[in-house]
C-alpha cells in the first residue's frame, strides 16, 4: 500500500473507526502509564494501587466500548454485566490509591480487610447475575444505548460506587487540606486530574445523553479517565530524576500498540481483526515485559552507581581517618621518644651512683646495705634497657635510626656481653656456656646496634629460663656469614606464639609467669635493626616447655 493509498483510507474512515483509534490510543498510554509507575518501586503500596487502577480503568473502557458494537441482545447483556464488574472494581481501585497515595508503605487497617474488601467482592459478583441487570427491553441496536431491566442488586451497586467514589475524593480532599507545603504540589496534581476527568464524565455520559440524547461520546470512557491517570503519573514521577532510558522504552511501546491498533482500523474482514487483534495484545505484552527488563537494568545500574558512591565516599573517609591516625601516631611517637629522653638521664645518674657505691667509690657498705644498692642497680639496669627500646622504636618509626657501619670482631663483642650477664645467669641459678670454635668472625655492621640485639637475646634467654636450666651461646661461619646461636632449656614457643613473636609488644604464651616486667619491644627492635643492616634473626623451638633457639646472622 503506498503512502497516497493510506491517506485515503484515513480519510474514508467511518467515525466508528475514529472513536476506536481514540479509545485504542488512550487503553494503550493508560497501560504503559500503569506499568512504568508499578516498576518504579514495586514495593510501593501507592505504586501497587495505581496498577490496579489503570488495570480496572483499561478494561472498563473496553467492555464500554464493546457493549455498542453488537446487535446480539446475550453478547450486549454479557458486556453490560462484565461493564458494572469493572465498574466496581475501578471504584474500589480508586479508593485505594486515594486513600493510601502517597505514602510507599502503610498499615492496611482492620476495616478495610474485613468490611470493604468483602463487600466490594459481593457486589462485583453480584454484577455478574440477574440480580443487577436482568434483561434487554425492546431489542437494540449498533451505537445506541441498549435499554436495560434492572435487578434488586442495582441498589446495592449504586450505593458501594458512591460511597468508594465519593468517600476516595473527600478522603483526599482532606490530605490535600493537611498536607505539607513540599507535598501539596503533587496533591493537587492528582485532584486537577480528578476534576477534569470527572467534569467530563458528567457533561459527556451524562447531560448531554439524558437531556439532548446525544450519546456518542458514551463510548470513548478510556478518553475521560486518560486526563486523570496521565496527571497522576506525572504527580508520582514529578519529584523523582526518571531515566531516560525508561522513558523512551515506554513511548516506544505506545507507538508500536498505536500502530498495530491502526492495523486493526485498516481491516477489510473479520477473521484479519481478529488476527490483528492478537498481534495488538501480543505487542502489548512484549513492550511491558521490554520495560520491565529496562527498569531491571536500569536499577542495577542505579545500585552500581550507589555502591561506588558510597565506596568512594568511605574511602575518603577512611583516608582522612588514616591521615589523622598518622598524625596521631607521630605525635605519639614523639611523646615517647621526649619523654624517654627525659627519663634516660636521671636513670642514669641512679644507674651510676649505685655502681660507683658497690665498688666501695664512697667508702665501704654493710653486706645488707650492698645487697639493696645491687637491686637497685639491676633495677636501673633494666629500665635502661627498655627506655632505650622505647628510643629506637622511635627513631625506626620517624626513620631516623642511623647506622654507623663498620668491621668488627663477633667473637669477642659475644664473649663480653656474655661475661656482663654471666652474674645475672648465676644469681638465677642458670648454667651459661659459650661455644666459640676457633675461626674467624668479623661483621661489617653497627657495633652498638648489633651488641644491643645480642644482649638482647642473650637476656631474653635468662628472663625466659626457669632456675636449675641452661643457655648455650654459640658461633659458627654459614658460608659467609657469622651465625650467633642463642639456646635455652626455658618456657618454649607454641607454634601460634611463633608467629606473633618478633611483633610489636609481644611476649610469650607463659612468659608472665617467668619475667614480670617485659614489655615485648625487645625482639622487635633487635629483628628491626639486624634486617635494617642486611642480616637475618629468628627462632626456632619445639613447642611449649621444651626450650627455645634464637638466631642471628651478620655478613
Amino acid at each position: 500500500m503506498t503512502s497516497i493509498q493510506f491517506i485515503e483510507l484515513i480519510r474514508n474512515l467511518p467515525f466508528h473507526n475514529l472513536d476506536l483509534l481514540s479509545v485504542g490510543v488512550a487503553i494503550a498510554a493508560i497501560l504503559v502509564l500503569g506499568v512504568v509507575i508499578y516498576l518504579s518501586n514495586k514495593k510501593s503500596i501507592t505504586n501497587k494501587s495505581f496498577l490496579y487502577l489503570a488495570t480496572s480503568a483499561s478494561l472498563w473502557s473496553i467492555f464500554n466500548y464493546l457493549n455498542y458494537q453488537t446487535e446480539s441482545e446475550e453478547i450486549t447483556l454479557l458486556l453490560l454485566r462484565l461493564l458494572m464488574f469493572c465498574a466496581v472494581w475501578f471504584a474500589f481501585s480508586l479508593f485505594q490509591f486515594l486513600y493510601f497515595f502517597p505514602d510507599a508503605k502503610k498499615t492496611i487497617p482492620f476495616w478495610y480487610n474485613v468490611l470493604l474488601v468483602p463487600s466490594t467482592v459481593a457486589v462485583m459478583i453480584m454484577t455478574l447475575t440477574p440480580l443487577v441487570f436482568n434483561r434487554i427491553v425492546d431489542g437494540i441496536k449498533v451505537g445506541t444505548v441498549a435499554k436495560v431491566e434492572n435487578g434488586p442488586g442495582i441498589i446495592f451497586f449504586a450505593i458501594l460506587v458512591f460511597f468508594l467514589v465519593g468517600g476516595g475524593i473527600v478522603i483526599f480532599i482532606k490530605k490535600v487540606m493537611k498536607s505539607k507545603e513540599e507535598d501539596r504540589a503533587r496533591f493537587k496534581i492528582v485532584l486537577a486530574g480528578i476534576i477534569f476527568t470527572f467534569i467530563a464524565i458528567i457533561t459527556l455520559n451524562f447531560i448531554l445523553p439524558a437531556f439532548f440524547s446525544y450519546y456518542s461520546f458514551i463510548p470513548l470512557g478510556a478518553l475521560f479517565i486518560f486526563p486523570f491517570i496521565a496527571f497522576t503519573s506525572y504527580a508520582i514521577l514529578k519529584h523523582k530524576l526518571f531515566n531516560i532510558k525508561v522513558v523512551a522504552t515506554g513511548i516506544l511501546v505506545f507507538i508500536l500498540a498505536i500502530v498495530t491498533f491502526l492495523e486493526i482500523i485498516l481491516s477489510d474482514n473479520f477473521s484479519l481483526v481478529l488476527f490483528r487483534g492478537g498481534v495488538f495484545l501480543l505487542v502489548l505484552v512484549i513492550g511491558i515485559l521490554l520495560i520491565r527488563s529496562v527498569f531491571r537494568e536500569v536499577e542495577q545500574r542505579e545500585k552500581i552507581e550507589k555502591l561506588a558512591q558510597e565506596l568512594t565516599q568511605k574511602n575518603d573517609e577512611l583516608y582522612v581517618a588514616n591521615e589523622r591516625l598518622k598524625e596521631l601516631d607521630q605525635k605519639k611517637t614523639e611523646f615517647v621518644s621526649i619523654a624517654s629522653h627525659q627519663l634516660r638521664s636521671p636513670l642514669t645518674a641512679i644507674k651510676g651512683y649505685s655502681s660507683m657505691i658497690l665498688e666501695g667509690s664512697f667508702g665501704p657498705i654493710k653486706e645488707t646495705a650492698k645487697e639493696a644498692v645491687h637491686r637497685i642497680f639491676e633495677s636501673s639496669q633494666r629500665l635502661v634497657v627498655v627506655i632505650e627500646d622505647f628510643l629506637n622504636i622511635t627513631r625506626i618509626e620517624l626513620g631516623k635510626m642511623k647506622y654507623e657501619i663498620s668491621d668488627f670482631d663477633m667473637e669477642k663483642t659475644v664473649k663480653t656481653i656474655a661475661g656482663e650477664l654471666a652474674n645475672t645467669a648465676q644469681r638465677r641459678n642458670l648454667q651459661l656456656d659459650i661455644n666459640i670454635p676457633k675461626g674467624a668472625y668479623m661483621v661489617h655492621a653497627d657495633f652498638g646496634k648489633v651488641s644491643q640485639a645480642v644482649q638482647n637475646l642473650i637476656d631474653n634467654a635468662i628472663k625466659y629460663t626457669e632456675p636449675g636450666g641452661k643457655i648455650n651461646v654459640s658461633l659458627t661461619r654459614v658460608e659467609d656469614k657469622t651465625r650467633l646461636a642463642v639456646k635455652d632449656s626455658g618456657i618454649g614457643i607454641s607454634p601460634e606464639g611463633m608467629k606473633k613473636l618478633f611483633e610489636k609488644f609481644s611476649r610469650a604464651e607463659d612468659g608472665s609467669t617467668v619475667n614480670t616486667i617485659g614489655t615485648g619491644l625487645g625482639l622487635y627492635v633487635a629483628k628491626e635493626i639486624i634486617e635494617a643492616q642486611g642480616g637475618k634473626i629468628w627462632a626456632e623451638s619445639e613447642g611449649l616447655g621444651k626450650g627455645s633457639t634464637f638466631f642471628l646472622e651478620l655478613k
